[in-house]
Formats: C-alpha cells, sequence, structure tokens
C-alpha cells in the first residue's frame, strides 16, 4: 500500500548515507517495522500474536541448533542422546524443555493468530496472499513438529510415527510405496531418524522464508483492522515505532513470562509420560496419541469408521488433509463485502460454534475411542466441514451486516457503531486504500 503520507528515510550520518547508497538495509528496516511503516491506530492485543510467532520460531530455532551439536540420529543412540543431554551437558534440561514447549507456545500463538484473522476477516481481498502463505507456514509447521516429536525415540514417538505414517498406505496404487519413501524402509528405524532429523533441522529456516513471503505481502495493501475499514488517510494511522514496538513489547513479556512458568514449573505438563520409555517395537502403548496440537486432526482422521466406495482409511486421511486445504479457500468461500466479525452477529455466533468444535474434536482426539467418542468424533468433523462448505457460504450471501463506521477514526472516536454504508462505502470496504 501506498503511504503518501509515511515518513521517509533520511540517514544523517555519513557511514549510514554511504551505506544506504549500497546497501539500504537500514532504509528496509525502517519501512518494515519502523516510523516508516504506518499502521491503523486501532490494532488491539490480538495483533501482537503475529510478532509472537516469529518470536517463537527464533527461539526454535536457536535451541534447535544447539541440541542438534548433542543429539545422535542413529535408532540405538538417539534416546540415550536425549538423556545425555538432559543429565550431562551444561543447561541441557533448559534447552531440550525450552525446545518441546516452544513448539507448544508456537502453536499456541499462531492457532491465536488464525482464529484473529477467521474473526477480522483478515483473509479476505486484497490480503488473500498473506492468508495463504500464512496456511503453507501452517502445513510446514505441521510437518516440522512431526518430524521432531519422533527424534527422542520414545515409546509415543516411535508408535506415533507408526501409526501416522501406516495412514499413507491407504492411498491407492502409490500409498505403500510413499510410506516406504517416508520411513526409509517398512517400519520406523534408523533410516527414518536421519532423513527426519535432516527435515527437521531444515524445515525451520524454509518457514522463516515464507514467513520473509507472508510479512512482504503484508506490506502491500497494509494490515487489517478489528472494523475492517480500509485506511482513508494519516488521520487513520501511526507509525509502527514507537507505538506498536511498545504494545508488542508488552506482549513479549507476557509471552515470555508464561513460557518461563512452563519450563520451570511444569515442564512435562504438554507431553506424554510415555515418551520417557525407550522405544520399543514389540510393546505397544494402550493408547496412541500424538502431541495436542495435532488432535483435532487426529479427531478428524478417526472418526471414519465404515467403508464407503473408498476404505474408511483412505475417507480418514483425505478427510485430515481436507479439513486443512479448505483454508486455502477460505477468502472465496466468504463472500460477504464486510471483514469484521463485529459488524456480522450471525456469522460471530457460527464462529463461536465453529471454535467449540474444534475444541471437541481435540477432545475427542485425545481421549480413547469409546462408541460416545466415536459418534462425537463424527458429528464434530461433519459439523466442521458444513461450516466451511455450506454455512460460511449461506451466511455470506444472506447475512444482513450492521452499519460501518465511516472511517477508522470514527469508530475509535465514537466506539463500534456507526452510520449506515452508502452503497460506495460497502464497495470500498473491499478496496484497498491509495
Amino acid at each position: 500500500m501506498s503511504f503518501p503520507w509515511a515518513k521517509q528515510y533520511e540517514p544523517k550520518h555519513p557511514t549510514m548515507q554511504w551505506l544506504d547508497s549500497r546497501l539500504p538495509l537500514p532504509r528496509f528496516v525502517y519501512n518494515a517495522v519502523g516510523a516508516g511503516y504506518p499502521v491503523p491506530r486501532n490494532l488491539n492485543y490480538f495483533w501482537n500474536f503475529g510478532v509472537l510467532a516469529g518470536v517463537a520460531l527464533v527461539c526454535q530455532i536457536v535451541t534447535g541448533i544447539v541440541l542438534a551439536m548433542h543429539f545422535s540420529s542413529d535408532a540405538a543412540t538417539a534416546f540415550t542422546s536425549v538423556e545425555h543431554i538432559m543429565r550431562d551437558v551444561n543447561g541441557g534440561w533448559f534447552l531440550r524443555y525450552a525446545h518441546a514447549n516452544g513448539a507448544s507456545m508456537f502453536f499456541i500463538v499462531v492457532y491465536i493468530h488464525i482464529c484473529r484473522g477467521l474473526y477480522y476477516g483478515s483473509y479476505k481481498a486484497p490480503r488473500e496472499m498473506i492468508w495463504l502463505l500464512g496456511v503453507v507456514i501452517f502445513l510446514l509447521m505441521m510437518a516440522t513438529a512431526f518430524m521432531g516429536y519422533v527424534l527422542p525415540w520414545g515409546q509415543m514417538s516411535f508408535w506415533g510415527a507408526q501409526v501416522i505414517t501406516g495412514f499413507f498406505s491407504a492411498i491407492p496404487v502409490v500409498g505403500d510405496s510413499i510410506r516406504i519413501w517416508l520411513l526409509g524402509g517398512y517400519a520406523p528405524d534408523a533410516a527414518t531418524l536421519n532423513r527426519f532429523f535432516s527435515l527437521h533441522y531444515l524445515l525451520p529456516f524454509v518457514i522463516a522464508g515464507a514467513i520473509i513471503l507472508h510479512i512482504w505481502a503484508l506490506h502491500i495493501p497494509g494490515s487489517n483492522n478489528p472494523t475492517g475499514v480500509d485506511v482513508k488517510g494519516p488521520q487513520d494511522t501511526v507509525p509502527f515505532h514507537p507505538y506498536y514496538t511498545a504494545k508488542d513489547g508488552f506482549g513479549l513479556g507476557i509471552f515470555l513470562l508464561v513460557f518461563a512458568a512452563l519450563i520451570f514449573f511444569s515442564p512435562n505438563l504438554l507431553g506424554h509420560p510415555d515418551n520417557y520409555i525407550q522405544a520399543n517395537p514389540l510393546s505397544t502403548p494402550a493408547h496412541i496419541v500424538p502431541e495436542w496440537y495435532f488432535l483435532p486432526f487426529y479427531a478428524i482422521l478417526k472418526s471414519f469408521t465404515f467403508d464407503f466406495i473408498l476404505t474408511a482409511k483412505l475417507w480418514g486421511v483425505l478427510a485430515m488433509f481436507g479439513s486443512i486445504l479448505l483454508l486455502f479457500f477460505l477468502p472465496w468461500l466468504d463472500s460477504s463485502p464486510v471483514r469484521s466479525s463485529n459488524y456480522r452477529p450471525v456469522y460471530r455466533w457460527f464462529l463461536i460454534v465453529l471454535l467449540a468444535d474444534v475444541f471437541l474434536l481435540g477432545y475427542v482426539g485425545g481421549a480413547e475411542a469409546t462408541a460416545r467418542n466415536v459418534i462425537l468424533g463424527q458429528i464434530a468433523t461433519t459439523y466442521y466441514f458444513l461450516h466451511f462448505l455450506v454455512i460460511l457460504p449461506i451466511v455470506s450471501a444472506m447475512e444482513r451486516p450492521r452499519p460501518l463506521p465511516n472511517s477508522i477514526t470514527e469508530a475509535v472516536l465514537k466506539g463500534k457503531g456507526g452510520t449506515a454504508p452508502t452503497k460506495s462505502a460497502v464497495e470500498g470496504n473491499m478496496v484497498p486504500a491509495e
């Protein structure tokens, strides 16, 4: 987005002038996160979670690099190398707990970031590419986390890899070949650890590259805001620095306090005790579950229990991947010209029901497969797909939104209400301000 009123970078010191003329890195930073980047003046604390996700990724990369110096990616020694890190490496227990719980913190802030995007319509035009890149980042995170969960080579790591990769064999013709390619053999073993370790080390840097594209795409239309109304002029914006760097700093302080509490007081809260038992291919755990952030998708995977044209296992695999791929089409499934759910009362209630449905799927994914839980999972899975494929298109076409404010400034000064929008105002809501 072009901001004619944005403050321009003007280096004063001769050294900075020389550097700016040859490698304009200071100018780039200034325009990206400094006073040269105006943002809507009404952003709330839900806009902190994008920055927090970046901080969480940096924590994962730094701790992961150090842990990789002491980890042995061999089936015979992987488990004992983790014990060596915990007991013998200086600060190793802290690094291991920071890395394991950092993954959970990363997913927590990303899930909140996604919920914010759903609620405020940040996936709508002209920000579709930002949303699509965000979904790509989410998929890369899931692949990285799954491979990382296998590396400690505990009971749940081994059997999680066995069960999850086993579902790929349900794909007709190429399924068995895909599973053998993933594992490097017919069962999780040394080859599996080697390739999972190399990919787990590589993918965070791919995620970092995707995040750069994500931020680049964000700077073209500019940030969305709680009203969903486009920026009309300098009165609607403030410089990113110092206003939002201070606000992000406060959010970062809260994040680090929660992170530290998790590491120092309850480091195994989000883990599974079976992972402190060395992997044994001859002893199957009574209840195999993935990490908590995969539980809703695991519930969808398990919800298909009967064959219909295709096998139940294949339906489960297709539904699990389809539940994520649906997010790619969200900008076109929701045709409402109004972005923010603050002005869409009907859609807001369905969004709350969807959130409750995802929590129910998470519960079912971690619970034993009793008849009651299977039925709950099937109901929750059905609603999940109905929300995106049926409810959302119908509501977006038939809902009558509340009146939009004429500008961000009006919403800030007078609250969330406003005058009834004219046709041009509603249409202009979908077009980035020049």
